[in-house]
């Protein structure tokens, strides 16, 4: 049965332990918690243990899942051998946290390519990529762990067709994909059927969110994998219900390919937080509207044809404007 999670990105006023509050009052099942120093609503990387442990007390105590831990490593497809090396070690590390967690699910970046990346570096930095995620993915399996690598503005999985294309290259159960529709839609890449249709057999985590373009016809340009600089935004937060997407056709479809996994509420306060009401009001909101989608969504299954000939068909790519709204 689907599991509605809150993601600590949404709650950046917050502790930690005031955030899993928010979201067993807020009736979600469980968290995705963020793993990064410096955030007050995260498990530190440098967290000795005592912060899991008390994650852990907490979680249980409140009938809460952890269900995603998310990183914010970007170099695992540096052309640096010690960065990458790094970043491959810090991954190492979250998995040993998440399996303590007994957390299934954790988010993975699909490397960093950004605009001003040299046009040289690209195909070393997908070999990089494609040798670390099936190095990792070993890893994570013998943990009970999947990595879910996201559709992410300046990675190189930015668009559905490019994450499947890295997911069957490094061709490990360990790894599999992150469906984030928003994503997909500010991009300016696949709308949702095409995106599920792609992605399906592949989908282990979804990310819900909403948004309004500022400039619809703007392509997005940025420097850094994270967050947006205001300055190039061409999209506005919204809460499920709000925006452009339609999260009732969503879920259904996702239903119908088989999907049965967690949603969670991605609410990008930490990053917009004019663009939203307070995490309070937000959250219980959300988590409303979205439990009458997943509760209403068709329940029968349609029968998939398989990774082999998804990956054959031939998706439109990014060349072509797509507004990508999901409408």
């Amino acid at each position: 049965m689907a599991q509605l999670l809150g993601h600590t990105l949404g709650t950046p006023g917050y502790s930690l332990t005031e955030a899993l509050d928010l979201f067993a009052e807020a009736g979600l099942d469980g968290a995705e918690i963020i793993w990064q120093n410096g955030y007050k609503a995260a498990i530190p990387e440098d967290d000795g243990g005592e912060v899991r442990a008390a994650v852990k007390r907490q979680a249980g105590d409140l009938g809460l899942r952890i269900g995603c831990l998310t990183p914010y490593v970007t170099d695992l497809n540096s052309p640096d051998q010690e960065i990458r090396r790094r970043d491959l070690a810090r991954i190492q590390a979250a998995i040993e946290v998440a399996a303590d967690l007994e957390c299934p699910r954790m988010r993975m970046y699909g490397g960093t390519l950004v605009d001003a990346t040299p046009a040289d570096e690209i195909g070393p930095r997908w070999t990089y990529l494609v040798e670390s995620l099936h190095a990792l993915g070993s890893i994570a399996w013998s943990h009970g762990v999947v990595l879910c690598v996201e559709n992410h503005f300046s990675t190189m999985t930015v668009s559905a067709t490019d994450t499947v294309r890295l997911v069957t290259e490094v061709d490990s159960p360990g790894v599999g994909i992150l469906y984030d529709q928003a994503n997909l839609a500010f991009t300016h890449r696949e709308g949702f059927e095409e995106a599920i249709n792609l992605q399906a057999p592949w989908i282990r985590h979804v990310h819900v969110k909403d948004l309004e373009f500022i400039d619809p016809h703007r392509q997005l340009s940025t420097s850094g994998v994270a967050s947006i600089d205001k300055a190039s935004r061409v999209h506005m937060s919204r809460m499920i219900g709000d925006g452009i997407l339609d999260w009732s056709a969503i879920i259904d479809r996702l239903r119908s390919a088989g999907y049965d996994g967690s949603y969670s509420l991605e609410y990008e306060y930490r990053w917009n937080p004019q663009d939203l009401p307070d995490p309070a009001v937000g959250f219980p909101e959300s988590a409303r509207r979205l439990r009458a989608l997943v509760g209403a969504a068709s329940p029968m299954p349609l029968s998939l044809s398989g990774p082999a000939s998804v990956v054959t068909q031939s998706p439109v790519r990014s060349d072509g404007a797509r507004t990508g709204d999901g409408r």
